[in-house]
C-alpha cells in the first residue's frame, strides 16, 4: 500500500441527506435500496449499490426516542383533551391507547433508519465489526 493510498482522507458522508434516506427506511449511501428486511430488521447489504449495513447497530435508541417523542406528544393532548372535553373515560383510554401504538409503530422504523443513517455518515460501526479502510 502506499502512503498516498494510507493519508488520503475517506470520502466524506453528509449526515443530512443520510439521515432523511433513513428516515424514509431507504439505503444511507444510494437512497433507492430498502434498508429493512421486515419491520425492523436491518439487511445485511443494500441490493441496489451493495453497501454493507450488517454492521450498524441502533439497539435501544429508537425505542427510547419513540418512547420520548410518543409521551411528549400525548401527554398534553391527554390532559387538554381531560380538562376541555371530559370524555367518558374507556373512551379516553381506547382512543389515547390506539393513539400510541399507531404513533410508536410509525415512528420506531423511520427512527432506526434515521438512527442507522447518523452512523453509516459519521463512520460508526457497532461493536465487533471490523473498520473499512
Amino acid at each position: 500500500m502506499t502512503t498516498e493510498a494510507m493519508s488520503a482522507e475517506p470520502e466524506e458522508r453528509p449526515v443530512k441527506p443520510a439521515m432523511l434516506r433513513g428516515w424514509r427506511r431507504r439505503c444511507p449511501n444510494c437512497g433507492a435500496g430498502p434498508m429493512f428486511r421486515g419491520y425492523l430488521k436491518v439487511r445485511d447489504a443494500c441490493p441496489v449499490c451493495g453497501q454493507e449495513l450488517h454492521h450498524h447497530r441502533a439497539d435501544d435508541g429508537p425505542a427510547y426516542l419513540t418512547i420520548l417523542i410518543v409521551g411528549h406528544l400525548l401527554a398534553p393532548a391527554l390532559l387538554i383533551t381531560f380538562v376541555k372535553f371530559r370524555p367518558e373515560p374507556m373512551v379516553m383510554a381506547v382512543g389515547f391507547t390506539i393513539g400510541t401504538v399507531v404513533l410508536s409503530l410509525y415512528l420506531l422504523p423511520r427512527l432506526k433508519g434515521a438512527l442507522i443513517g447518523l452512523q453509516w455518515a459519521n463512520r460508526m460501526h457497532g461493536f465487533g465489526a471490523e473498520p473499512h479502510e
